[in-house]
């Protein structure tokens, strides 16, 4: 016999907060100039933390830097997005819920 769809529901939205939570401090890195420039980025798509290594700050090429920026701060939050939808995709085994992502 399957099981009442209302404890199911609230299974469900318990795991959901359990997951949302493990994603606010979960982080990944996007990095960009052979890791030149690191980001660190949570879960929740919040950039944390941000190296950049001094082989990479040329006064001269200023927008070489804010390029490297950029796209480190854009794989981080790829990588955050991936997490998301990894976690998320486990507790709805697969289907794309829209607004959840």
């Amino acid at each position: 016999m399957g099981m009442n769809p209302q404890k199911m529901l609230l299974q469900m939205q318990q795991q959901m907060a359990r997951i949302q939570q493990e994603l606010e401090t979960a982080t990944v890195e996007g990095s960009a100039g052979g890791g030149a420039v690191k980001v660190t980025v949570t879960g929740k798509r919040n950039v944390v933390g941000l190296t950049i290594d001094r082989s990479a700050v040329d006064p001269d090429d200023v927008e070489m830097l804010q390029d490297l920026v950029m796209a480190a701060v854009n794989e981080g939050l790829k990588a955050a997005q991936a997490l998301e939808e990894q976690r998320m995709g486990a507790l709805t085994s697969g289907l794309r819920i829209p607004g959840m992502f």
